[in-house]
């Protein structure tokens, strides 16, 4: 677990406490949510299907990740993975493209630990489905920054803990900003400047922009498989 930053610096430096959480955050979220919860609970039940009928094992997977003020929670995907597979690879993944300041790419999408399907699954975002109860519980919200883990909240630079006075998102200025070539860097960069801006325009610009980033992100994910060993993209909140 990591200690609560409000009253402890940390490695890093302080992360310092953030303002109140806007009114109409709160009311674009729940909004956002009751259009999108139909289509939500269609997929999410032909999701879990899938999962059980491909793999034995629970359906959701827990994970701890950092949110707001910089205080840990419990985010849940749907599992794509066999069970037992060590997160502790994913993770120390994760912390050497963020030491080296690499382009954010995932592991290999021919890993054996994937559970069949997982490639399509991961690719469309559909195991992101299951953290709607993070944002119906106030972990997250719909637009805010990527959430992290504990080890790599260890690495951030002081300068960059403004990206943690306010909720992570499901999507964010990363999601639909992102190339191939995009940086730790240039990725925390983007969430500064979406603290740095926030705004109800800014979240609704987000939103609309980010079907059409993800249908880009397929198509260029398809096309860098052909050409080298498939090494995908991280998509969104799933880095």
């Amino acid at each position: 677990m990591v200690d609560n930053p409000i009253t402890s610096h940390g490695r890093r430096g302080p992360v310092m406490a953030s303002t109140p959480i806007p009114r109409w955050k709160f009311a674009f979220d729940w909004l956002w949510m009751v259009l999108i919860l139909p289509l939500t609970l269609v997929l999410t039940s032909l999701l879990f299907c899938w999962v059980k009928l491909a793999s034995p094992g629970p359906f959701i997977f827990r994970q701890t990740r950092i949110g707001r003020d910089g205080k840990p929670f419990t985010m849940y995907k749907a599992r794509t993975m066999q069970p037992g597979a060590d997160p502790a690879i994913h993770e120390a993944h994760i912390l050497q493209l963020v030491r080296s300041n690499r382009p954010l790419t995932k592991l290999d999408s021919r890993d054996g630990r994937l559970i069949k399907g997982a490639r399509v699954i991961r690719m469309l975002g559909l195991d992101e489905l299951p953290q709607l109860v993070n944002v119906l519980r106030g972990d997250m919200s719909v637009v805010g920054p990527r959430p992290c883990i504990p080890s790599e909240f260890q690495l951030y630079d002081a300068h960059h803990h403004r990206r943690f006075a306010v909720r992570p998102g499901l999507t964010g200025l990363w999601q639909i900003q992102r190339t191939e070539a995009t940086t730790f860097s240039e990725m925390a960069g983007m969430d500064l400047e979406y603290v740095d801006r926030l705004s109800a325009w800014s979240d609704c610009k987000i939103i609309m922009k980010t079907p059409l980033s993800m249908i880009k992100h397929i198509l260029t994910s398809v096309r860098s498989a052909g050409r080298k060993p498939r090494a995908w993209r991280s998509g969104q909140s799933s880095v």
